[in-house]
């Protein structure tokens, strides 16, 4: 009982309850509007919740992202409608057991944080963020279990040369991976993606040589690093290097600190895992060494959509102030960014292929964003290129969720809804995926490893300048 009265005491009155995240854009929420039905106790989180108006367009098993635990399943209580209506159920209560009750967990760890309802509710519930509100105040009460300690603490075992040792040995012998399962709950069936090997002497990612001193900043561009791409695709951030150099730019790479001991991390592993206090200080972190770039006005370009497009969103809940605000002003993915200088007639390159069919397929939150729009406009300059973007949902991946054993089966489901029909159906074509974890799920699916955008468009250059 002594584990439940953290949350006992936070329920009991709606001044005394400890928010992790900043809902005060929240505030005005339901003013004057007598359905509103806000809950007693939460506070601007409980509006947050309150914004849900009960249309059931969650509901919905058609196109669209959201949501893919409904289309799955069929069971309202697992779309964003229904997760509302638990929730509205537990602030409305002193129980102090109510955030452990067993069908609202289940229906919050079914939410794989699509932000799909974020974009395609008419009244944007943003339940991606309500849950991560959620598992902050769930971690605070009864701790955080291994496997989401381990999960949270990717960015630093990552710096271990141990654990690629250790994820080797796991995926190659099936025992090890059966005990994983029993111990830590990793479904045994899911190969982990093992960390690239880096020379003991070698940089993940070199700094560019050229000298800055008699370049505009307008010509400067820093490249952002994450921890996927830094130590799963190094050859993404390689590509996207070279093209941003043969375009004319000079990279600054914003991979490691001042002290180019420990990478810089966007936090998204420990917001994730409901380690709020964690991924601020990771965000702030990222913050301090950016903030000389943000000054001089350069476009921080990234490479992994749930990585950049933190630091556009999550980042403002994150209670960091005015830094965060001109950090999202600044930020964009790479397709993002050459759509802009595309637009802006300032993007020199042009791109050609040898007629490659390719076929597309878009990380959740590019698409709650409406990111997607910058990679059809990019992908439509490359010259013979034959892409589609393939309409589907989520890949099921979505982080760690697909590698978790009682996940696995869902997630897989998910993927069978409409992206790895898609695939199979054209075998032969190539494949684009930004993000890592839609790539592990493919990866996985056997389809063979996608490439990212940045890998597709250098190459395209090249094949350009072979035809002159």
């Amino acid at each position: 009982m002594a584990s439940f009265l953290p949350v006992c005491c936070y329920l009991r009155q709606q001044t005394t309850m400890k928010l992790f995240l900043d809902w005060s854009g929240y505030q005005n929420a339901g003013m004057g509007d007598a359905y509103a039905d806000i809950p007693k106790n939460g506070g601007d989180f409980a509006k947050a919740v309150a914004v849900c108006i009960g249309s059931r367009q969650c509901e919905q098993t058609g196109k669209g992202v959201m949501c893919p635990s409904f289309k799955i399943s069929g069971k309202p209580m697992l779309s964003p409608g229904g997760r509302v209506r638990l929730l509205k159920t537990a602030l409305n209560t002193a129980d102090d057991k109510v955030l452990f009750d067993p069908e609202l967990a289940e229906a919050m760890s079914l939410c794989v944080s699509c932000k799909g309802c974020k974009r395609e509710c008419e009244n944007e519930v943003d339940m991606a963020l309500i849950k991560a509100e959620y598992l902050a105040q769930r971690r605070q009460a009864d701790g955080l279990p291994l496997r989401h300690t381990l999960w949270a603490h990717l960015p630093k075992l990552l710096n271990q040369p141990l654990t690629r040792k250790l994820v080797i040995l796991r995926n190659r012998y099936a025992r090890l991976a059966r005990i994983s399962e029993r111990l830590l709950g990793i479904a045994a069936s899911a190969p982990l993606p093992v960390p690239f090997e880096y020379g003991s002497k070698e940089q993940p990612i070199a700094e560019n040589a050229s000298s800055a001193e008699s370049i505009s900043s307008a010509q400067e561009v820093v490249l952002f690093v994450d921890t996927f791409n830094l130590h799963f695709n190094p050859d993404v951030a390689e590509a996207a290097t070279n093209l941003l150099n043969a375009a004319g730019y000079t990279v600054r790479i914003a991979g490691l600190d001042e002290n180019q001991t420990t990478p810089l991390c966007c936090g998204r592993t420990y917001f994730n895992n409901g380690m709020i206090d964690r991924a601020r200080s990771e965000a702030g972190r990222l913050l301090q060494a950016l903030q000389p770039h943000i000054d001089a006005g350069r476009w921080i370009v990234g490479l992994e959509p749930s990585c950049i497009l933190s630091l556009r969103d999550e980042y403002l809940k994150l209670g960091l102030g005015e830094p965060a605000t001109k950090l999202a002003e600044r930020v964009l993915l790479l397709e993002e960014f050459i759509a802009r200088e595309q637009t802006s007639k300032r993007w020199p390159l042009a791109f050609k292929t040898d007629g490659e069919r390719v076929l597309v397929h878009g990380h959740c939150h590019q698409k709650a964003v409406g990111a997607m729009k910058a990679m059809r406009k990019v992908l439509k300059t490359v010259d013979g290129l034959d892409f589609e973007l393939i309409e589907s949902s989520c890949c099921g991946m979505a982080g760690h969720f697909g590698l978790e054993s009682e996940h696995y089966a869902d997630s897989q489901a998910m993927a069978e809804l409409a992206l790895f029909p898609a695939l199979r159906a054209e075998a032969q074509a190539a494949i684009v995926a930004n993000g890592f974890s839609c790539q592990q799920q493919i990866t996985n699916g056997g389809f063979g490893k996608p490439k990212h955008i940045a890998e597709i468009l250098y190459a395209a250059v090249a094949t350009h300048q072979e035809s002159l």
